[in-house]
């Protein structure tokens, strides 16, 4: 696998870590391939953990790409979303184990979107999330358009997106942008820690739970309803299940086996 992402196998977790520090770990095409290639390539990791290497997260698209002055213009920027940031955006959001973001610094354009597909995503307080798109003349994209509006309310999403003013991850936290900030020295202790505790959860709960949640923005209160009958009908039958009523009713930690 290409340098520019790096996969760490964990006890029963992974860690994928961008790698391209000296560009704040903008994407270009090889580094779209390889975060592609890598979460194709988690398997039965019951959790993933996502990260930048350096002093950034991701600063969105590598606009080196695009220079109107070195020919080859205009780009087909649908092409690009298309063929490179939606197929990662949907490969995140489609995970069945929890994904956790830990943004280390600035996240912007695309970047930030990236990080906001993930189920939890935690942030040192230095960071700083940046809907850029206006700056350079276009919409958000990769889900920020998505995103934004359902977490933040119109108001807020719209603020963001249109000034292209920088969020400090403490706000975020605040208003329910992202699951929680640290101090810089503590994020990554932090998000290993969550991540070997999804693992050593209950796999097809949590699975469950993020099927339901995602779906509940569509269905009407009836039809959730018995959704939600459905899904812990099959959670009823798991090993999990019965490992923690057993655990419960002896009043110990629950071992549960992901099944």
């Amino acid at each position: 696998m290409s340098d520019v992402i790096i996969v760490e196998k964990m006890d029963q977790w992974i860690k994928i870590t961008l790698n391209r520090p000296e560009r704040l770990n903008a994407l270009n095409v090889e580094m779209h391939l390889a975060f592609r290639a890598a979460l194709e390539a988690v398997g039965d990791a019951r959790a993933v953990l996502i990260t930048g290497a350096g002093r950034g997260f991701c600063a969105g698209q590598d606009l080196g790409e695009r220079n109107p002055d070195n020919g080859h213009w205009p780009p087909d920027l649908g092409q690009t979303l298309n063929d490179y940031f939606n197929p990662l955006v949907r490969l995140i959001t489609n995970l069945p184990m929890p994904v956790i973001c830990a943004v280390n610094g600035v996240a912007a354009g695309a970047g930030a979107n990236l990080a906001l597909a993930c189920d939890v995503v935690l942030a040192a307080d230095t960071a700083r999330f940046i809907q850029a798109f206006s700056k350079i003349g276009l919409v958000p994209d990769a889900g920020g358009s998505w995103i934004l509006p359902r977490r933040l309310g119109m108001a807020r999403a719209m603020g963001l997106a249109l000034t292209g003013a920088p969020l400090m991850a403490p706000q975020a936290a605040e208003w329910g942008l992202i699951w929680k900030s640290y101090d810089a020295a503590d994020l990554m202790p932090e998000a290993h820690a969550l991540a070997a505790e999804f693992a050593a959860g209950p796999t097809m709960a949590y699975a469950g739970t993020k099927s339901l949640m995602k779906r509940a923005a569509n269905h009407d209160f009836d039809a959730h309803l018995d959704d939600e009958a459905a899904m812990q009908q099959a959670c009823g039958r798991s090993d999990d299940y019965a490992e923690g009523v057993r655990a419960f009713l002896a009043k110990r930690p629950a071992e549960f086996t992901g099944k």
